[in-house]
C-alpha cells in the first residue's frame, strides 16, 4: 500500500513539473487560444443618447441610495459625514473574463457576472475616493480581457467601442456636475480609456482647470511621450493638486517584461515612440514621483482573505519603491489571495495595497486645490 501510494505521488510531481514546462515554453499561446474571443468583431450600437440620464446606467452615483458600493468603508474606517466637494468620476477594470465560446469581444450590459465582479472592484477601489467627494461609476461595454492578449484589430476595435460609452458617460457626469472641482479615477482597462478622455475631453479644453488629480492607476504612462499630451503634469508630492498619479505593483523578485515590452511597443499620445521614454511611477505612499518608503507609512492595506467576512483594513505591512524601470516595488510578495498574477505582478492589488494612502491623498490633493 505504501509503495502505490508513493507511486502516484511520484506520477503526480512529474505531472506537475510537465503542466509546468508546458506553461513555461507555450503558456502564453494557451492563454491566448483560452481567453482571446473567436468570433469576428462586430460594431456595437451606440447607445441611446440619453442612456447615462438613467441611474441603472451606473454602478454608483449620488442618487443611489440602496447598495451604492462606492460608500463602502472598511471596519474601523467610519464614512465620512462631511465628505469634500469634489465629484468623481470613476472607470472601474475589466470584469469580463471569459473562455472558449462564451467570449464576446465586449460585454454586455446584461452580463451578470461581469456586472456584480465590476461592483466589487468599484467597491474596494472607488470607495477609497468616498471622503473626497461623490462617486460617479458608470457601467459600460468593456473590452474582453483576450482583446489585452491579441495583435488583431478586432483587441483594439473592442477598446474603442468600450471607450464610447465611457466618453458618452463622463459628458453626462460633465453635465451633472458643471461647476465644482473633479477626481478622475480607473484602474488596468479603466485607467486606459481615462488617458483617452484625458487626451481628447480634457486637454486644452476649460474643463481641465477644473481637475484636482488624475489617478492613472494599473496603466502605464509615458513621461515624454504621454504627460505633455494629456495637459497634466506628474504629480511630484502630495500638497500638488492639478497632476497626474500613476504606479503598477510588483513584488520582489519582480519580472515586469511583459508590460515594458508592451510599453515600448506603443506609440505614445505626443505621437512619439514610447520606447526608451521613462514610465511614470507615483509613489502611493508618499504622493510623490519616484521614492520610496518604509511599510510603516502605509495608512491601510485591504485584507480580503477571509472567504466570507468584508474586507478589514491592515496598517504598516506594504512598504513602496519606485524602481528605475518605471514599475513600483512592494517589497517581499504579500499574501493578499489567489489573484496574484505571474512575475510577481500585483495588478489585481494596486488600491487594495494602498487603500489608506490613497484615501488621504485625494483629500489632500482637493485641499491643495481649494487653496490655489
Amino acid at each position: 500500500m505504501a509503495r502505490k501510494f508513493l507511486y502516484v505521488i511520484a506520477t503526480l510531481v512529474v505531472l506537475v513539473i510537465a503542466a509546468l514546462l508546458v506553461y513555461r515554453v507555450w503558456g502564453m499561446q494557451l492563454i491566448r487560444m483560452v481567453m482571446v474571443p473567436r468570433e469576428p468583431f462586430t460594431q456595437l450600437q451606440p447607445l441611446p443618447a440619453d442612456a447615462y440620464i438613467d441611474a441603472k446606467m451606473w454602478i454608483a452615483r449620488p442618487d443611489i441610495e440602496k447598495d451604492n458600493v462606492a460608500l463602502w468603508t472598511p471596519a474601523g474606517v467610519p464614512a465620512t459625514k462631511t465628505p469634500g466637494k469634489a465629484a468623481i468620476f470613476f472607470i472601474h477594470p475589466t470584469s469580463y473574463i471569459t473562455t472558449f465560446g462564451d467570449s464576446h469581444w465586449n460585454a454586455r450590459l446584461d452580463d451578470k457576472d461581469a456586472d456584480a465582479t465590476a461592483r466589487r472592484f468599484v467597491m474596494g477601489q472607488a470607495s477609497a475616493f468616498n471622503a473626497a467627494g461623490t462617486v460617479w461609476a458608470p457601467r459600460y461595454r468593456q473590452a474582453n480581457y483576450g482583446a489585452f492578449l491579441t495583435d488583431k484589430p478586432a483587441g483594439d476595435q473592442a477598446l474603442d467601442a468600450a471607450y464610447r460609452d465611457v466618453a458618452q458617460a463622463f459628458a453626462a457626469f460633465l453635465k451633472a456636475n458643471p461647476t465644482g472641482p473633479l477626481i478622475l479615477a480607473g484602474h488596468s482597462q479603466g485607467s486606459r480609456h481615462l488617458l483617452q478622455l484625458l487626451r481628447e475631453q480634457v486637454a486644452g479644453k476649460p474643463v481641465a482647470d477644473r481637475v484636482v488629480a488624475a489617478y492613472v492607476v494599473g496603466w502605464p504612462v509615458s513621461v515624454e511621450a504621454d504627460l505633455p499630451a494629456l495637459g497634466l503634469p506628474a504629480c511630484a508630492g502630495q500638497d500638488q493638486a492639478h497632476c497626474i498619479v500613476s504606479w503598477q505593483s510588483y513584488a520582489e523578485p519582480a519580472d515586469p517584461s511583459a508590460v515594458i515590452e508592451s510599453f515600448g511597443r506603443k506609440t505614445g499620445y505626443t505621437g512619439q515612440p514610447r520606447k526608451g521614454t521613462h514610465m511614470l511611477c507615483t509613489n502611493p505612499i508618499t504622493g510623490a514621483f519616484n521614492g520610496k518608503a518604509a511599510a510603516s507609512a502605509n495608512k491601510g492595506t485591504l485584507d480580503a482573505r477571509e472567504q466570507g467576512q468584508p474586507p478589514k483594513l491592515v496598517t504598516g505591512v506594504v512598504p513602496a519603491r519606485c524602481d528605475t524601470s518605471g514599475v513600483l516595488m512592494i517589497g517581499e510578495p504579500v499574501d493578499m489571495g489567489p489573484y496574484t498574477l505571474p512575475g510577481n505582478n500585483y495588478h489585481v492589488y494596486d488600491y487594495s495595497l494602498f487603500w489608506g494612502n490613497v484615501r488621504e491623498d485625494a483629500q489632500k490633493r482637493l485641499a491643495a486645490f481649494r487653496r490655489k
